[in-house]
């Protein structure tokens, strides 16, 4: 799965989101949580036999998105200020990490948001926070992504 189309109901999958091997699982409104899967491919992970650092950011700027754009029926996206993260324990090879992310709070000129990635027995492995600018989110079409 991947972003959602505002008015189309539906999660359409995007060239990050297919780089990282990520699955929109659910969104819970009452807490503003988004839940995703990743599966860990080869193609992310350096000599070590883990997910490279940059990469880590990668998946736990998607799940806190995917948490706003979820939190606003897909019609606002962040646009990051900054990201805080803390790497934890090395990601492995062929893992499948499940990450959370929430909206801590939104206003109309900044946006907080919180993530973490776990292993699927709960270990985890990276926690990040991000202040973010609140803009519309663009369409495939419109950013010239849709092929």
């Amino acid at each position: 799965m991947g972003e959602y189309e505002p008015g189309e109901g539906s999660w359409v999958q995007s060239p990050h989101t297919a780089l990282l091997g990520s699955e929109f699982v659910s969104f819970d409104e009452a807490t503003q949580t988004a839940t995703m899967r990743f599966t860990v491919k080869r193609e992310v992970c350096t000599w070590r036999g883990g997910v490279q650092g940059g990469l880590v950011a990668g998946y736990l700027d998607d799940v806190m998105g995917y948490a706003y754009v979820a939190a606003t029926g897909g019609v606002m996206a962040p646009l990051n200020l900054e990201i805080s993260m803390s790497l934890i324990r090395l990601i492995p090879e062929g893992a499948t990490i499940i990450g959370t992310g929430r909206v801590v709070k939104a206003g109309q000129r900044v946006v907080f948001l919180e993530g973490e990635l776990r292993g699927e027995d709960g270990t985890i492995h990276a926690r990040a926070t991000s202040t973010a600018i609140p803009t519309a989110k663009p369409t495939p079409t419109e950013s010239g992504m849709k092929r």
